[in-house]
């Protein structure tokens, strides 16, 4: 039985994708879609990256069940968290450039999203400190992350920092979060958290960096007339597709040569080949019109990056790094 261009729509509406459709009822499909649940995959990934790069990971069940309650504080809880502050203080935007969205289209209210915001926050802090119990932390090394990452979402929407307002500032905040604080939780939960994967994968941001400008475009409009400083507002729609892809590319490839730089030679060998239709991708759909295959782009490239995380992740651990 095939759907319809309504259920498409409706699914595309509860994952927060662009170019969903209104009229909702459900309270807890609204609160869903405030989460925006396609946003979790990154961070959900991100653990695994993490407990990969640890070097400490096995297939016992209470490993899993340990990386499973990991990848519910870093996409669920957390990222639910931050999606529901960026619709909170982005409300006046999404109701230039997404009407549809549940805030502004008087779906939910803000203080129904204020209440869930909370809810969120005080479960994904809770469950941070369980796991640091659970995995015997001296140092509650997980809280601390959570915390941190729980302030840098609230200042990237919220004003009166709004980082979001800063392109580059704004956008590496998004690519920090979503690369190096759940892989830093994923290693922390399984191995010992050290400075050599803290600036790795600060570093390996840059390329979340790119991925957080993909977001920017389909807000150019409202981002213009509200004044926000976004990388597509500066430099233009064009400029930022090309800065988008290089700055992606470019430290996929930085990470391939530090695999090399530390033997792991066949790592990055692979990564390298996953870099290549990334750029092919790139080129097909991005580059020759990023405000119409943002999405398709996304779909199609992105899968190569974030395999390309775990490539890394995997020889991270093999090294014993």
């Amino acid at each position: 039985m095939s759907s319809t261009p309504q259920d498409t729509a409706k699914i595309r509406q509860l994952l927060g994708m662009k170019g969903a459709a209104s009229g909702e009822t459900s309270i807890w499909k609204i609160r869903l879609q405030l989460m925006k649940p396609i946003t979790w995959i990154p961070l959900i990934w991100g653990v695994v990256c993490g407990a990969a790069s640890s070097g400490e990971f096995t297939w016992t069940l209470e490993n899993v069940l340990k990386a499973a309650a990991c990848m519910l504080l870093s996409g669920p809880l957390l990222t639910g968290y931050t999606q529901t502050a960026n619709e909170l203080y982005d409300r006046e935007i999404d109701a230039i450039n997404e009407p549809y969205r549940p805030i502004p289209s008087g779906a939910i209210s803000v203080r129904q999203a204020i209440v869930q915001l909370i809810v969120l926050l005080v479960a994904g802090i809770a469950l941070a400190y369980g796991l640091d119990r659970w995995a015997g932390h001296d140092f509650p090394t997980i809280t601390v992350m959570a915390l941190a990452g729980s302030l840098i979402a609230y200042i990237y929407s919220a004003p009166p920092l709004k980082l979001k307002q800063n392109g580059w500032l704004g956008s590496y905040a998004l690519g920090a979060s979503y690369i190096a604080l759940p892989w830093w939780a994923g290693h922390a939960l399984f191995g010992e958290f050290n400075w050599q994967v803290a600036i790795l994968t600060l570093l390996y941001s840059f390329s979340g960096l790119g991925i957080a400008v993909v977001n920017d475009f389909k807000s150019v409009e409202g981002d213009r007339q509200l004044g926000l400083k976004s990388l597509p507002v500066m430099f233009g729609v064009n400029a930022a597709a090309w800065i988008c892809v290089l700055t992606i590319d470019f430290f996929q490839a930085a990470m391939a040569a530090f695999l090399i730089a530390i033997h792991q030679n066949l790592y990055a060998a692979i990564l390298v080949l996953l870099i290549i239709p990334q750029i092919t991708f790139q080129d097909m759909y991005f580059l020759r019109d990023p405000l119409k295959n943002d999405v398709k782009y996304q779909a199609s490239a992105q899968p190569f990056l974030v395999l390309g995380m775990l490539v890394v992740g995997l020889a991270l651990g093999h090294a014993g790094i």
